[in-house]
């Protein structure tokens, strides 16, 4: 009985937080419908100097690409700072493609480290010492950027209160396959609706790592680089913010870039940025709290946006007790378990918020619908089928456990005659988290059982959309 009591209190907290989770993304969007496009203060009379930096590490497959791509950039005072700290053939490939620029005049150079410390985050801030820029562009090896971009953004430095300006992601090979079209879903929903629901009303956003634009002595005063957590961005963004930066994103202004094709790389990346966020919620979710200078609703927003990733481990909690919740009677816990039938409610409000979503970055069309409505039946899945994954990165991030920068690999996959087949940089097939969720599959499809055999139905969909995005996880995991 006693069991029976604790089952079903934490399942009912954890289904009110992850109700809570999806009304705090509706309040976002209603703040997105109130979006007004920023615009410069003036323009430059005479163009600022710029640093752009690459930071690269193994990137042998887009490399080439990328100093292809940023060579073309039309801008006048530009210096270009590849960031190269590989240990494979990607540093012989980035040496003679750098040579190449330089006789053909670009004010470029290669930075290579041997020790690699402090990952990305050192490989920038070490950059930083050399840099001729007043204005640091930053892009990873798989962005894009489109020849005038920098004219596009350097303008809204003219504010001098202006920090940070950030773009949106466009992804060119969105359509791929199902792993990209689920994160292709997830990452509009963020450059949307997130983005643009917090820098709306002034409250906290994140520099993204790439294809945005610092003010060098913004870097400067917020403390410089850090690589103490696993997202540098984040934690950057908000010791700047506290300092009083602004930061401008434009919705309107997209860079390219391509999404991760294979399950490890989608994991590896997922990883990162969930115990990232879990990290920076440990170093200044309650020194948010604190600040005398953050005003209430921008400090309840900036907590909340520190507390994002725990909605992963919110949901395994649900997804775990809603099987023996099947066989435990209902009457005297109607009063918790009526938070579990909000899930109901969240899916609704996800639903309608992603569907907002589509209509900015896909089409506005309405016979384009069920091409919606396809995409989200395999996003909700899978995204399910990846909690047991993102909540040990979350749990992770949240008692301190240090972990290497895994970067996301990177194979130059845009066509769908592509290949990533024999790519070097695959990750592992068989690890223990996808062990434990091959177990998972068998858990759920037992819970699935147990509904049928006790005439319990309302779990079954839950259970069952557990069971396919498990399914299809491991499946993935395996087809590499």
């Amino acid at each position: 009985m006693f069991l029976s009591i604790i089952t079903v209190i934490v399942y009912g907290i954890a289904a009110l937080l992850v109700l809570t989770y999806s009304i705090s993304q509706f309040f976002l969007f209603v703040n997105y419908l109130k979006k007004s496009d920023p615009k410069p203060l003036a323009t430059f009379e005479h163009l600022p100097f710029v640093t752009i930096q690459l930071p690269i590490f193994n990137e042998k497959y887009v490399v080439e690409r990328l100093l292809d791509n940023i060579s073309k950039i039309t801008y006048p005072n530009l210096q270009i700072q590849v960031l190269d700290d590989s240990t494979d053939e990607s540093l012989e490939i980035s040496q003679k493609l750098v040579s190449a620029l330089q006789q053909k005049g670009l004010d470029i150079e290669l930075i290579h480290r041997t020790d690699r410390s402090n990952f990305k985050a050192g490989a920038l801030k070490n950059g930083l010492k050399t840099a001729k820029g007043e204005f640091i562009a930053i892009f990873d090896a798989d962005f894009l950027p489109e020849p005038d971009w920098l004219i596009k953004t350097i303008h809204y430095f003219t504010n001098p209160e202006v920090g940070v300006v950030q773009t949106r992601w466009k992804h060119i090979n969105r359509n791929y396959g199902i792993l990209t079209k689920v994160l292709g879903m997830a990452l509009d929903h963020h450059f949307t609706i997130e983005q643009v629901g917090r820098n709306q009303s002034h409250h906290f956003i994140n520099f993204n790592g790439t294809a945005g634009i610092w003010r060098k002595t913004c870097i400067l005063d917020a403390g410089n680089w850090q690589g103490d957590t696993l997202t540098e961005d984040l934690d950057l963004s908000y010791r700047a913010q506290m300092k009083d930066w602004e930061f401008v994103y434009l919705e309107d202004l997209a860079t390219p870039s391509e999404l991760p094709v294979v399950m490890s790389a989608i994991r590896s990346q997922q990883f990162r940025w969930n115990k990232g966020g879990a990290e920076n919620f440990r170093k200044y979710g309650f020194e948010v709290i604190k600040s005398k200078t953050i005003g209430l609703i921008t400090k309840i927003q900036a907590f909340a946006h520190l507390l994002n990733s725990s909605v992963f481990v919110w949901v395994f909690l649900m997804s775990i007790l809603s099987v023996p919740l099947v066989v435990i009677p209902a009457t005297k816990f109607d009063a918790f378990l009526i938070f579990g039938t909000g899930l109901k409610y969240t899916v609704l409000i996800l639903f309608f918020v992603f569907y907002a979503t589509f209509r900015k970055v896909q089409s506005k069309k309405l016979k384009d619908f069920p091409r919606f409505l396809f995409q989200f039946l395999i996003f909700f899945p899978v995204i399910l089928g990846l909690t047991f994954h993102n909540s040990m990165a979350v749990l992770e991030g949240y008692f301190g456990i240090k972990s290497d920068f895994i970067r996301t690999p990177k194979f130059n996959i845009l066509k769908p005659t592509d290949s990533w087949k024999n790519n070097q940089y695959l990750g592992k097939k068989l690890t223990f988290s996808l062990l434990i969720e091959i177990f998972l599959v068998f858990y759920f499809s037992f819970g699935i059982y147990l509904g049928f055999k006790n005439q319990l139905y309302s779990y079954l969909p839950f259970h069952f959309l557990l069971v396919l995005g498990y399914f299809i996880v491991v499946i993935k995991s395996f087809d590499e």
